[in-house]
């Protein structure tokens, strides 16, 4: 199997209804979806059941490693069989158009594609405004500062080789999908290779509520910063050449 895709749900019911038909609509590569929620009374069952009538490889996955998206995706990809493993998020569909330029640098070598909000064409609409501003301001921050190859670290939307997942060691006590940010952290200090792809990420286009919250969020994000920008600025192994990877063929190497 090609690629396994992860998404960690909680009461996404509208989104994921909407999601996944669009998902079965448009990958034409041997392929398994993985829908993960925390409580057997999430309203995201009734629709993963009602859908696998029609999308074989569609299957729900009770996360019994504790609540939240960082055990979610751990749990996610301990039961997936597909050699890259894609993290999407239930409530964004942009990214699914980026889906088969993101294998395609894999496919080159890459060990880790992200998308990518803030460059490269990338574009955000929707979700909270003091998210956004946040985020796009961190970014910039944290790329310009510590070095980082990649132009939008925080992002969920990630890709990578599922051999190499266990060797990122992402902490399970992270707050929302902060884990994404801990991921290209040290994905970056292990030295692989990277690519980027931009999206046009549209949050909550179906509805539904945001688990965002600013003050848990900002210190989560804030510990984050402050370590990755020291460990990468000042790492071996980010310092060497690093090859980054978008569509188009344009390749941008990065020296320290």
């Amino acid at each position: 199997m090609k690629l396994s895709i992860v998404m960690p749900v909680f009461n996404e019911g509208v989104n994921l209804k909407f999601m996944l038909r669009i998902l079965k609509a448009t990958i034409d590569i041997p392929h398994e979806t993985l829908v993960v929620y925390d409580i057997l009374s999430d309203n995201s069952i009734p629709v993963i059941e009602a859908v696998q009538k029609d999308y074989a490889t569609l299957k729900g996955v009770y996360n019994q490693m504790g609540r939240g998206v960082a055990n979610a995706i751990k749990a996610g990809v301990l039961v997936a069989k597909g050699e890259y493993v894609l993290i999407l998020a239930a409530d964004d569909v942009g990214p699914i158009l980026a889906i088969d330029e993101m294998i395609g640098l894999m496919d080159q070598g890459c060990d880790l594609v992200s998308a990518t909000r803030y460059a490269y064409g990338g574009k955000v609409f929707g979700g909270a405004s003091m998210g956004r501003i946040l985020s796009r301001t961190a970014n910039k921050l944290f790329h310009l500062l510590s070095g980082s190859s990649l132009t939008d670290s925080t992002i969920g939307i990630k890709m990578i080789r599922r051999s190499l997942f266990d060797q990122l060691d992402v902490s399970s006590q992270r707050v929302g999908w902060s884990i994404a940010f801990e991921m290209a952290i040290k994905a970056q200090l292990l030295g692989l290779k990277l690519g980027e792809v931009p999206i046009v990420s549209i949050n909550r286009f179906y509805g539904g509520k945001s688990s965002f919250k600013l003050g848990s969020w900002l210190v989560d994000y804030s510990k984050l910063f402050l370590k990755g920008m020291k460990e990468i600025y000042f790492s071996e192994k980010s310092s060497s050449e690093i090859s980054l990877q978008i569509p188009e063929k344009l390749t941008v190497e990065r020296k320290k």
